[in-house]
């Protein structure tokens, strides 16, 4: 009895070890073939080596040794740089600094896995980011000669644009979608730069001494404008003193003949009457240091008779 006793519990120690291989196995099976896909992406599933299914996000299985993850692919936009040389229609070579935003494209492909997005995007393109740089450098290069220098600065986003829309079109067929490029930045070489520069510094100067002069030209402008004007009413003020001096000569004449003295006299009496005047102002003014006049009258006298011959002759 004690024999068979030992060889059942032996049996069944060995029965047990293999139920616990077993069970070690079983659970090793399941977690080879438990996985889970994160939010945002989706998984690319072979069996024996041939497309089988796309798994989006939570938990999944599949047969250990049978099936297998052939690719995990984000479905968030993502973003490749890089640095491209092109000559303008200048020729001019410039660096241009490029940045494109992508996603791989979210279409389902009408129930059938085979035409959506993140199959096309997996199997058609052994590269596919680096095939989009291509196709971007390719169009980048060939548009950018139609444009001079400044044209490239001025329209770049127009440029980015039209390139995009190119290039999208291509990349979709790929299972890609190329959101949008931009022009980043454009480096020169050191000597077009500063060409440029000197240029700037020319036109800048060039700008300020035209302003200049046209300031100048206004206020000059302005200034025989004002002394035309003040000429104006001098002349005017000249002329009315003028019309009034001639009036009071005529009131003064006429007040004269009145008294009885004749026209001759009345006019050597305003002659002389003008004289006196005349140069008593100018000993006022004090234009002159210095005023000779005869000593005697009767000298005096012979001036102002040599004055009245010279009116009479002129009158001849």
């Amino acid at each position: 009895m004690d024999g068979r006793d030992r060889e059942n519990e032996t049996g069944r120690e060995r029965e047990d070890a293999m139920l616990i291989v077993l069970l070690i196995i079983v659970a090793v099976v399941i977690a080879m073939g438990v996985y889970i896909v994160p939010q945002q992406k989706s998984v690319v599933i072979e069996r024996l080596g041939k497309f089988n299914r796309i798994t989006g996000p939570g938990i999944h299985l599949l047969i250990p040794l049978v099936e297998r993850k052939a690719a995990t692919l984000s479905m968030k936009t993502d973003r490749l740089s890089f640095n491209l040389d092109a000559k303008t229609a200048d020729n001019v070579t410039i660096v241009l600094e490029v940045s494109a935003q992508y996603h791989v494209d979210y279409d389902n492909g009408s129930g059938t896995p085979e035409t959506s997005g993140v199959y096309r995007a997996f199997y058609m393109l052994a590269e596919p980011i680096a095939q989009m740089q291509d196709y971007l450098s390719d169009a980048l290069r060939s548009s950018i000669p139609s444009y001079t220098l400044d044209d490239v600065f001025s329209k770049k986003d127009d440029i980015a644009r039209d390139v995009n829309a190119n290039v999208a079109e291509t990349m979709r067929g790929y299972g890609w979608v190329l959101v949008s490029t931009l022009i980043t930045g454009i480096n020169l070489p050191e000597s077009v730069e500063t060409s440029m520069n000197d240029i700037n510094a020319a036109q800048r100067q060039r700008e300020a001494a035209q302003a200049l002069a046209d300031a100048d030209k206004i206020k000059r402008v302005t200034s025989a404008q004002a002394e035309a004007e003040a000429m104006e009413k001098t002349g005017r003020g000249i002329a009315a003193q003028r019309i009034a001096i001639a009036q009071g000569i005529k009131d003064s004449l006429e007040t004269i003949k009145e008294s009885g003295v004749s026209e001759g006299e009345a006019n050597e009496l305003f002659l002389f009457t003008q004289w006196t005047e005349m140069m008593d102002s100018f000993a006022k003014s004090g234009q002159s240091s210095t005023v000779v006049l005869p000593s005697d009258f009767n000298e005096s006298r012979s001036m102002f008779e040599q004055m009245l011959a010279v009116k009479k002759t002129d009158a001849k």
